[in-house]
Order: C-alpha cells, then sequence, then structure tokens
C-alpha cells in the first residue's frame, strides 16, 4: 500500500516491490499516482503466488480508509 502525496492510497501488487515503487515515483507507475507524487510504501505483505496476492489486492481495495489505516498501525 502506498501513500500518495494528498495522502490517498493507493493498492496494487507486484513480484517486485523496489522497482514498482520506483516506477510509481517517476510517472511511469499507475495513472493514479502520476499526479500524486512522491509516494511512499507504507504497507506490505508477502505471498507465495500472484493469484494469492491479487486475491488480497481485491480484497484490501475493497477495505474503508479507517480500516486501511488500521493495518498501518497492525489493528487487523
Amino acid at each position: 500500500m502506498l501513500r500518495c502525496s494528498d495522502g490517498s492510497f493507493y493498492i496494487g501488487w507486484t513480484d517486485d516491490l523496489d522497482r514498482r515503487l520506483a516506477c510509481h515515483n517517476s510517472g511511469r507507475g499507475a495513472k493514479y499516482t502520476r499526479s500524486r507524487r512522491p509516494v511512499e510504501l507504507v504497507y506490505h505483505e508477502d505471498f507465495s503466488t500472484a493469484s494469492q496476492a491479487r486475491k488480497r489486492e481485491w480484497a484490501m481495495k475493497r477495505l474503508s480508509r479507517k480500516a486501511k489505516e488500521n493495518l498501518l498501525v497492525g489493528d487487523e
């Protein structure tokens, strides 16, 4: 989960976290983050398969803002 410069969150999945974060901060990442740079990595989880990661991404995108903030402090 990334925190954008406007305080919003962006959630996605990748198999190379450092490369993806660099893409977002260079303006080559998702359209959503291009106008909200810089972005900061604030939370991540590791999965053994891409399928598991995509399922978790989908579930996290459905969380309320408060629930996403709770993830950051370990209250989920």
